[in-house]
């Protein structure tokens, strides 16, 4: 099992396509990640001193300073293994402790919320122009996307990271099918939609073609997890192992 700093680079690196950039001589534990359209960091790790946080003197600490909303930031302060902002504003970021204070799970949550906050922001902001592969879930028991598909061979999805148009999106159904089921192409991106029934919330969505179905038994959550992803929680990139094999699979279909 690898450390927290390990999945979290892991993550940032199949999600988001970030690589930790270490940018200084006098602290080479120190990591940058970046958002890819415009390069604003979203994530800093380091090893800090207890003093700095508040903690013991002369004992180092693993942490992660992510970005957090304003209104937020004094409820995060109340959790458990959340500190403040060490060496940024501390009314927009926070510091997390890698030392399993916080799990996996709500570590990699505040990584996503950063990085949609960072990445907001479009001062000096690049458009990616090659294309990428993504993996998103889908819900079997809250949403029928066969049905969609067989209507017009369409379907209309939240976009919740830098999908661009031609971007390849294969999707995730999740239990009871527990496997990946449809490869498609962004078509659109970035279109304006309105959604909230006040527990699920769409602001921005991108409309995918379908061009390939897979069986359950092509590319289920066991061969997956062989493949270098064991869970897929929102979108994220897809890793080279497990898009050779599913080139390999829509040839054969």
């Amino acid at each position: 099992m690898g450390s927290l700093k390990e999945k979290l680079f892991e993550y940032a690196r199949e999600r988001y396509g970030s690589e930790p950039e270490y940018l200084w001589e006098r602290t080479p534990d120190c990591a940058v990640l970046r958002c890819s359209a415009n390069k604003k960091w979203y994530a800093i790790v380091m090893s800090v001193d207890g003093k700095s946080l508040g903690l013991e003197k002369g004992v180092k600490y693993e942490i992660v300073n992510v970005k957090c909303s304003p209104l937020m930031t004094g409820s995060l302060l109340a959790m458990k293994g959340i500190l403040p902002a060490y060496h940024m504003q501390k009314e927009q970021w926070v510091s997390v402790m890698l030392d399993g204070t916080v799990d996996e799970e709500q570590l990699l949550s505040l990584m996503d919320m950063s990085y949609e906050l960072a990445s907001q922001s479009s001062s000096g902001k690049r458009l990616r122009t090659e294309h990428k592969e993504w993996l998103i879930p889908a819900a079997p028991a809250m949403y029928d996307v066969e049905q969609d598909f067989q209507r017009d061979g369409t379907i209309i999805w939240k976009q919740t990271s830098d999908v661009i148009v031609g971007d390849t999106v294969f999707i995730y159904m999740a239990a009871p099918l527990s496997a990946i089921m449809y490869r498609c192409v962004a078509e659109e991106v970035n279109i304006p939609y309105n959604y909230d029934d006040g527990s699920y919330r769409i602001k921005k969505a991108m409309k995918l073609r379908l061009t390939h179905r897979l069986s359950p038994e092509d590319m289920p959550l066991s061969e997956m997890r062989e493949l270098g992803v064991s869970a897929v929680r929102g979108a994220r990139g897809v890793p080279n192992t497990l898009s050779c094999r599913l080139r390999e699979l829509c040839r054969k279909g």
